[in-house]
C-alpha cells in the first residue's frame, strides 16, 4: 500500500525534461562508475583496502580480475545487454533478454556470476527462459542489471513494473525474497527520477523491510557483503542513507569491500538518479572506460524516449 502511494504521489512532482534526462544519464554512468570503481576491492575485507589504500577513493583498475583503469564488469555489460534487448524489441521479451545474455556470455566476459552462467546454460540447453523457483536464487545477479527496467517503465501501472522485473529476473534468479528486493531498487530508481527525496526512498526501504524482513537494515554494520541480495542491500541502504552526496555515498560503501563492484553499481544508479550526473566527479568521469560511458549514455536516453513517462507527454 504504502508503495502504491507512494508511487502516485510523485506523478505529480514537478521535473522538467532536462532534469529527468539528468538523473537518468546519472543513473547509468552512476552505476558503471560505481561497478569499476568498486571492482578494484572486490573480495577485499574493509581492513585489507585500508592497508593497500587507506580510503580507496580513486579509480586504478587491477583487483582479482587485474582491469585496467576504468574497466566495468558483468554489472553493466549485462545491463547494457539487457537493454539492447529492451530496444530492440521495443518492450521487456523474455526470449529476447535469454537470447541477449547467452550472446553477452559467448563473448567471454571477464567475469561472471555462478547463478547467471547456470541459467544461461539452461536457456541455450532447453531453450526456457524462466528459472524454477529456489529459496537459494536470492543472488544479486538480477538486481545489479535491473536499470533498464527502471527506465523503460518509468511511469508505467506499478504491476507492469512488477512484471517486467520478473520478465529480466527470471531468466537466472527466481525467488521471493530476490524479486522483492530488485523490485525494489527499480522503484527507488524511478522515485528519485521523478524528483523524489531521500525521504521517499528511504520509504521504499521501510516497505521492502516490513514485507522482507531479512533486508532489515539498521541494526548492525554490513562489512564485506558476499552475494546474498539482503548483504548487498543492507550495506547499499546503510552507506546511502547515511551520506549526502553521490561520492560520499560510494566510497563509503566499496571501502566495505566484499561485492564491491556490485555494491557499488546497485548504488551508483540510485545515487545517480538522486543526486544527477553533475554530482558524479569528473576524476571518476574521465576515468571510466570511454566506450561503455558512451553506451551508458545512449541507452539511458534511448530506454527514457520509451517509457510510459515520456510517451504520454
Amino acid at each position: 500500500m504504502f508503495v502504491l502511494e507512494l508511487t502516485a504521489d510523485l506523478s505529480g512532482s514537478e521535473c522538467s525534461a532536462d532534469a529527468l534526462q539528468a538523473r537518468a544519464v546519472g543513473a547509468y554512468v552512476g552505476m558503471a562508475v560505481g561497478d569499476a570503481l568498486g571492482a578494484t576491492v572486490e573480495f577485499l575485507t574493509p581492513r585489507e583496502i585500508h592497508e593497500q589504500f587507506g580510503i580507496h577513493q580513486d579509480m586504478r583498475g587491477g583487483g582479482w580480475l587485474r582491469l585496467r583503469k576504468g574497466q566495468v564488469t558483468d554489472d553493466t555489460e549485462m545491463s547494457l545487454a539487457l537493454g539492447a534487448a529492451i530496444l530492440a524489441e521495443g518492450r521487456v521479451e523474455a526470449g529476447a533478454v535469454a537470447a541477449a545474455f547467452s550472446e553477452w556470455m559467448r563473448g567471454k566476459p571477464v567475469d561472471i556470476g555462478h547463478t547467471v552462467r547456470r541459467g544461461i546454460s539452461q536457456y541455450r540447453l532447453t531453450g526456457t527462459t524462466q528459472m524454477p523457483e529456489n529459496d537459494y536464487d536470492a543472488g544479486n545477479g538480477a538486481c545489479m542489471r535491473s536499470l533498464p527496467i527502471a527506465l523503460c517503465t518509468l511511469g508505467a501501472d506499478s504491476s507492469l513494473v512488477a512484471q517486467a522485473n520478473r520478465t529480466q529476473s527470471h531468466t537466472t534468479h527466481h525467488s521471493a525474497v530476490g524479486d522483492a528486493g530488485t523490485l525494489t531498487v527499480v522503484r527507488m530508481v524511478q522515485a528519485a527520477l521523478l524528483g523524489g527525496d531521500m525521504g521517499h526512498l528511504k520509504g521504499l526501504a521501510e516497505a521492502l523491510v516490513a514485507e522482507q524482513p531479512l533486508y532489515r537494515y539498521d541494526r548492525r554494520r554490513m562489512e564485506n557483503p558476499g552475494g546474498f541480495l539482503v548483504e548487498t542491500l543492507k550495506a547499499v541502504f546503510q552507506a546511502l542513507f547515511a551520506t549526502d552526496t553521490f561520492e560520499g555515498a560510494l566510497i563509503e560503501v566499496v571501502n566495505r569491500g566484499g561485492d564491491a563492484d556490485t555494491t557499488g553499481a546497485i548504488l551508483g544508479m540510485i545515487a545517480g538518479a538522486l543526486y544527477g550526473y553533475d554530482a558524479i566527479p569528473r576524476r571518476w568521469l574521465t576515468a571510466l572506460d570511454a566506450k561503455a560511458a558512451t553506451a551508458c549514455r545512449d541507452q539511458a536516453r534511448a530506454l527514457l524516449r520509451m517509457s510510459p513517462h515520456c510517451l504520454t507527454k
